[in-house]
């Protein structure tokens, strides 16, 4: 079976950000994706969010051209009036992670890929950041 996994807000970040010293790991996740290796899943948030953060250092028609090429990589899971009642009515101390979360268990996803492994301590599914993931395809 491919691992389809969801991609946090943070870790989307640093590949479109290119930011050091994160982006190798997600890069090479994004090229599994692109070979059809892996499938990657995002929230319909993560995009807004995305396009807001970059927009500090980037010029907006270069954004959207990153995202327009991550889409090709990835599916985006909505976010629905069912994950925000379950984000409001979840146990996580951030409401951005529990939204992410629920949008991961809609899309079946079977790993949750964050840099803040903490804050998804309570996962049904097992979160790793990118560097564990890469690791674990080394172990199997």
């Amino acid at each position: 079976m491919k691992n389809k996994l969801f991609i946090d807000t943070n870790v989307m970040l640093d590949l479109l950000g290119e930011r050091v010293p994160f982006y190798d790991p997600i890069a090479k996740i994004a090229t599994l994706s692109d070979k059809g290796k892996v499938k990657l899943v995002v929230s319909a948030l993560s995009y807004s969010t995305i396009f807001y953060l970059l927009s500090k250092f980037e010029k907006s028609d270069i954004i959207k051209e990153k995202l327009r090429k991550f889409k090709v990589i990835s599916d985006t899971s909505d976010l629905t009036d069912k994950i925000i009642d379950k984000g409001l009515s979840s146990n996580f101390s951030d409401f951005e992670d529990a939204l992410q979360y629920h949008c991961a268990l809609k899309m079946d996803c079977n790993i949750l890929i964050t840099r803040n492994v903490k804050d998804f301590k309570n996962s049904a599914i097992p979160v790793m950041t990118p560097v564990e993931y890469l690791k674990s395809l080394k172990s199997t």
